[in-house]
C-alpha cells in the first residue's frame, strides 16, 4: 500500500498542487485541482503491436471538456516505456481507412416524407520536478509539445515515503486502491502533465496525440483506471497487427464492436510511421462502458479465428424515380392510361358490334310492289 501512495506522490510532485482526482480516463486516471473539473468524452487510441520484435505502441487522443487550465494523467505500462509526441494526422487517416461503405437501395411505393404523404425530404433516412532523492526512480523526462513527462519508478518505498512526507503530498485513497494490481505486477508508469496552449484558457476539445512505446509479449490496452470515470466512457481502438485483433471480453463494457477489418498493404504517411511501410491487418473497435465502476481489468488484445475482412455498411434509402418523376406515379399513371385505353378499345368494339348487327324485321331483298 505504501508502495502505491509513493507512486501516487510522485504524480502529485509533478503537478505541484495538483492533486485530487477528477475523472478518469480508459487509459489512467486524470488528477487536476480540487475547485477545477475535467472530463473525457471520448479516448481513441491506435495500438500497433509488432509480434517480430515484442513491441508495442500506443498512440492516444482525448477528447475533453471542463474548466480545468492545468491536469495531468497517469498511464500504467508493463514495461519501460519511450514516449513521443504523435501525428494527429495518424486518426484522420485511420478514420478515412475505416469509414463505413455507403450504399443507396431504391424502393418503390412511397413513404411517410414521400409525397403524396409528405412533401419535406427525399426520404434518406510544467515546471520542473524537485529532485527525487535516493531511493526515487526518475527513469527520464521530457517536453513534449504541451506535454511535461515523467516516467517513473520506485524501488525503495521507505526512503521515498519519508521523501513524501517531509514535502507534505495529499493523496487519493481510490486511485491507490486501483494501482494496487499494476504495483503487483511490477509495471512502471507515465505521468504527464496538460497544459492549454495559452495561459488562463481551459483545457477542451480534442488533446494533441502522444505515443508509447514499449516491449511486450501480449498486446494489452490498460483500462482498469477507468473504474475512477464519474460518468459514462466511450472508446475506440484501432488495433494494428499482423492479423485481425480483438479483446479477449468486455471487462465490464458493454460489448466491444467490430466496425472494420481489413489489410491495408501498403501504408503510407502517418501511419507507416507507426507500423513501417509492410502489409498490416486493421481492425477498428468501439466500445461504450455505461458503468465504469464495472470494469474489471484491462484490454488484452488476442488474434481472432480468421482474418475476416469486414466493412460496416450505412445505407440510404431512396424512392426510385426515373427522370425525377416517381417511378411507382410512372407506373400507376401508364396502368390507368393503359386500362383506360383498353376500356375504351372494348367499348369501341361493342359499339362497332351493335351498329353492324341487323335490326330485327330486316331482310336483304326487297318485296315487290
Amino acid at each position: 500500500m505504501r508502495l502505491v501512495t509513493m507512486l501516487l506522490a510522485l504524480l502529485a510532485l509533478q503537478l505541484g498542487s495538483l492533486v485530487a482526482p477528477a475523472y478518469a480516463c480508459g487509459c489512467g486516471a486524470m488528477v487536476t485541482n480540487r475547485m477545477d473539473r475535467i472530463g473525457v468524452d471520448r479516448e481513441t487510441s491506435a495500438v500497433h503491436w509488432d509480434a517480430r520484435t515484442g513491441t508495442e505502441r500506443i498512440v492516444m487522443r482525448f477528447t475533453v471538456h471542463g474548466d480545468a487550465e492545468k491536469a495531468a494523467w497517469v498511464m500504467p505500462v508493463p514495461h519501460r516505456a519511450d514516449v513521443a509526441l504523435g501525428d494527429p494526422a495518424l486518426f484522420d487517416q485511420l478514420d478515412g481507412l475505416t469509414a463505413p461503405e455507403r450504399r443507396t437501395r431504391d424502393y418503390f411505393w412511397p413513404r411517410g416524407r414521400d409525397w403524396p404523404f409528405s412533401s419535406d425530404g427525399d426520404g434518406a433516412s510544467a515546471g520542473a520536478m524537485p529532485g527525487a532523492g535516493p531511493g526515487v526512480g526518475v527513469v527520464g523526462r521530457e517536453r513534449l509539445g504541451p506535454f511535461d513527462v515523467a516516467r517513473l519508478t520506485a524501488t525503495d518505498p521507505t526512503a521515498l515515503g519519508d521523501w513524501l512526507h517531509r514535502n507534505g503530498f495529499e493523496l487519493s485513497d481510490r486511485l491507490a486502491a486501483e494501482l494496487r494490481p499494476y504495483v503487483a505486477q511490477r509495471w512502471e508508469y507515465v505521468a504527464v502533465r496538460l497544459a492549454p496552449e495559452k495561459a488562463g484558457e481551459p483545457l477542451y476539445g480534442a488533446l494533441d496525440p502522444l505515443r508509447i512505446s514499449f516491449p511486450n509479449d501480449r498486446p494489452v490496452y490498460p483500462m482498469r483506471l477507468s473504474r475512477l470515470a464519474a460518468t459514462p466512457q466511450s472508446l475506440g481502438l484501432y488495433v494494428l497487427s499482423d492479423h485481425r485483433m480483438e479483446p479477449k471480453d468486455a471487462i465490464g463494457g458493454a460489448r466491444p464492436e467490430v466496425l472494420f477489418a481489413g489489410a491495408v498493404d501498403r501504408p503510407d504517411g502517418a501511419l507507416a510511421e507507426l507500423t513501417g511501410p509492410g502489409r498490416v491487418f486493421l481492425t477498428a473497435v468501439d466500445q461504450s462502458f455505461p458503468e465504469p465502476a464495472r470494469i474489471n481489468g484491462d484490454h488484452e488484445l488476442v488474434r481472432a479465428a480468421a482474418d475476416t475482412p469486414y466493412r460496416e455498411i450505412i445505407w440510404k434509402d431512396r424512392l426510385w424515380t426515373a427522370g425525377g418523376i416517381p417511378v411507382w406515379l410512372l407506373t400507376v399513371t401508364g396502368t390507368v392510361l393503359l386500362l383506360a385505353a383498353v376500356g375504351f378499345a372494348v367499348a369501341r368494339t361493342r359499339r362497332r358490334g351493335r351498329a353492324d348487327r341487323p335490326r330485327p324485321g330486316a331482310s336483304g331483298v326487297r318485296s315487290a310492289a
